[in-house]
């Protein structure tokens, strides 16, 4: 175990905590990154089991393909809900698909994990520099941005209690809600040193749980339902299922990848920048220079959705959460990602852990979203800062501009789906990849210009 500097509280990716502290961590990581792992499944038509095994045995193939050297966290990604719920033809969430059209998904999603790979090799034989070019902090920071503010609305929606159908919210919900935010926020300003201040959204959800236990007890709010932690017995085996061949879902599932990659770098700059914060503060001599491993970092995403979608598993991405969690709290141990990943597995098999888990009110999770949504937003602004994106520059600010609409615009506007020329276009996808075109023709326009004002400049 690798002993923190002092009065730096904190752990560096290669430090270890004691085992109760590591376990504490551990547990923080799964319950922020639950919500929104299970919710793809839900809205996919996947099973929830097979989900939450395949999120932690992701990250550990993940963690082993990287050699520990990148602490990210691997859960499911909502840049493909669209694109698989048109191979699962899901419309009520929570309706489970047949085993043959999760198959036919799989086929895609794993074929999409190849794509990353295959951008990762890419990126390892071209080098770091000329890939920034196609991908810069101008595209890469207002990604980070949208992934965090196209969650608010689900965010509210949680803490509100919002019903649709009727258009009403809850004023339980609400001070539930509040009660948890506020309890994360102090908890975080007042825990600087010690264990504490490593589990402030721990401590906030368990606050807002018992606030909830207690509004069921004296005012009848019935926000926990413990009835069905033991209805389907004790240890269950998820249900896995083999991939199907299908074109359709390659076609439907696999161009996803693409769009993702700037999600995927925005989440590498924001750990490295954190990372080397804690070091530099800590005075040590090692570094840590996770940027340069982008291209390792897309082959572990690949192999990640390989091994996630032969199991039956969603395609996922490093968890924006899970980055918000680790940023909050300076704790970036690869070792708690582990374990994280290791009682995950073991959740999926013990379906009362996971029943337990699910009784978390929508409103304490809508509290601690507000938070992490939000933290996710505002790194994608402290990696234009730490960048030094020039906010004057019309080509800066014109790409800035078109992401932040596309990508915000599309998902409260058209529910993260824009229908454009009889296609239906993720919106963080859509917004992602307009970036990049726009700044590859920029690039290509500057390079034409300066040709041109050489070939001008040799016949003077």
């Amino acid at each position: 175990m690798v002993k923190e500097t002092k009065n730096i509280i904190g752990y560096l990716p290669d430090e270890r905590p004691s085992w109760g502290k590591l376990i504490l961590f551990a547990f923080q990581h799964i319950l922020v990154m639950f919500p929104a792992t299970v919710l793809v499944a839900l809205l996919t038509g996947f099973h929830i089991s097979t989900t939450i095994f395949a999120s932690g045995l992701a990250t550990l193939c993940f963690i082993l393909v990287t050699k520990g050297k990148i602490p990210l966290y691997y859960g499911s990604s909502f840049s493909y809900i669209a694109a698989i719920i048109g191979i699962t033809c899901i419309t009520t969430p929570g309706e489970i698909a047949s085993d043959a059209l999760i198959g036919q998904a799989q086929f895609g999603i794993i074929l999409s994990g190849f794509v990353s790979i295959g951008a990762g090799l890419i990126v390892n034989a071209f080098g770091f520099a000329k890939i920034q070019k196609v991908l810069p902090p101008a595209v890469t920071g207002p990604v980070a941005m949208i992934i965090g503010l196209s969650l608010a609305g689900t965010a509210l929606s949680q803490a509100s209690g919002y019903n649709a159908d009727l258009g009403t919210v809850s004023q339980s919900s609400w001070a539930i809600a509040l009660i948890t935010l506020i309890s994360i926020i102090v908890y975080t300003v007042i825990f600087k040193k010690g264990v504490l201040s490593q589990l402030p959204i721990l401590l906030g959800i368990l606050t807002g749980y018992v606030a909830a236990l207690l509004s069921d007890t004296f005012f009848r709010t019935n926000m926990l339902d413990f009835s069905n932690v033991f209805a389907e017995g004790f240890v269950n085996v998820p249900h896995f299922t083999l991939p199907v061949p299908s074109w359709t879902a390659v076609f439907a599932i696999m161009p996803i990848a693409l769009a993702t990659i700037p999600e995927s770098t925005a989440h590498l700059f924001q750990i490295d920048l954190y990372v080397n914060d804690l070091a530099k503060k800590k005075a040590t001599t090692k570094k840590y220079p996770i940027n340069d491993k982008l291209g390792l970092n897309l082959i572990g995403d690949g192999i990640g959705d390989i091994v996630s979608g032969f199991v039956g598993g969603p395609a996922g991405t490093n968890y924006g959460e899970n980055i918000s969690t680790m940023a909050i709290t300076k704790n970036f141990s690869i070792w708690v990602l582990g374990a994280a990943a290791i009682f995950t597995m073991i959740i999926a098999f013990f379906t009362p852990l996971a029943n337990l888990i699910y009784t978390l009110p929508s409103a304490v999770i809508g509290g601690a979203s507000i938070y992490l949504f939000g933290v996710i937003a505002a790194q994608g602004i402290a990696i234009m800062i730490e960048k030094k994106v020039d906010m004057f520059d019309a080509k800066n600010m014109a790409i800035i501009a078109v992401i932040l609409i596309f990508g915000v615009g599309g998902s409260f506007l058209f529910g993260g789906v824009i229908p454009m020329f009889g296609m239906q276009l993720p919106a963080i996808a859509t917004a992602a990849i307009a970036g990049i075109l726009l700044n590859a023709g920029f690039l290509i326009g500057t390079a034409i210009s300066k040709k041109t004002k050489k070939i001008e400049a040799i016949q003077e």
